[in-house]
């Protein structure tokens, strides 16, 4: 690989590392109330929430479950195959 296919490669797993982040923020029971807990909350939010409510529009939860970020993750492994196969 060279050195542009090992920085897109490496986009893609930061945003779903960050979308595995949030999921896993989805389990604690309130937001922290301020400081760094607080600062970290709002990132990882604000960085997936634009791309999760794309497919939030299309699957609606199911009850409690949230079934967005699993196709969002699928999505975007299936998109990082094709730009690196056209890279």
């Amino acid at each position: 690989m060279d050195a542009v296919e090992t920085y897109v490669s490496a986009l893609f797993t930061v945003f779903i590392l960050c979308i595995f982040v949030r999921i896993l923020l989805s389990f604690a029971p309130r937001p922290p109330v301020s400081g760094v807990p607080r600062a970290l909350w709002d990132f990882f939010h604000q960085s997936t929430d634009w791309f999760l409510n794309i497919f939030r529009r299309i699957i609606p939860p199911l009850g409690m479950f949230d079934l967005s970020p699993i196709v969002a993750i699928l999505v975007l492994y299936i998109v990082r195959g094709l730009v690196l196969n056209l890279l």
